[in-house]
């Protein structure tokens, strides 16, 4: 399910979200950017060394991200989302790295239950 952006935006928590999630839409910022079936992923490089692993299910939709924010969906996962309506050729298709694979299989097991 690919949602639009006025739908991405109505999911931010609050406006700084939205406004902290439109600053990271540059493909500069995501060194690695893909998709398959069941979810987008991006590595987004904080300013941390090590960048922040964001993943995304549209079909909830749903996120999970490494960086330490309280807020949900954070604004990695807000502009994940936001990059893939405004640019989906940025985006490599293919299996999911092992990261997002265990966070869906961790999604399927807790829907099974």
């Amino acid at each position: 399910m690919q949602l639009g952006i006025d739908e991405i935006l109505q999911l931010a928590p609050d406006g700084s979200s939205t406004k902290a999630a439109k600053d990271l839409m540059l493909p500069s910022r995501w060194p690695t950017l893909g998709v398959a079936d069941a979810a987008l992923w991006g590595e987004c490089q904080g300013s941390g060394s090590k960048p922040y692993q964001v993943q995304v299910d549209p079909a909830g939709p749903a996120f999970h991200c490494t960086c330490p924010s309280r807020k949900f969906p954070c604004k990695h996962g807000l502009a994940l989302l936001l990059l893939r309506a405004q640019n989906a050729a940025a985006f490599g298709q293919g299996e999911p790295p092992a990261w997002v694979a265990k966070w869906l299989a961790s999604r399927q097991q807790r829907a099974e239950k």
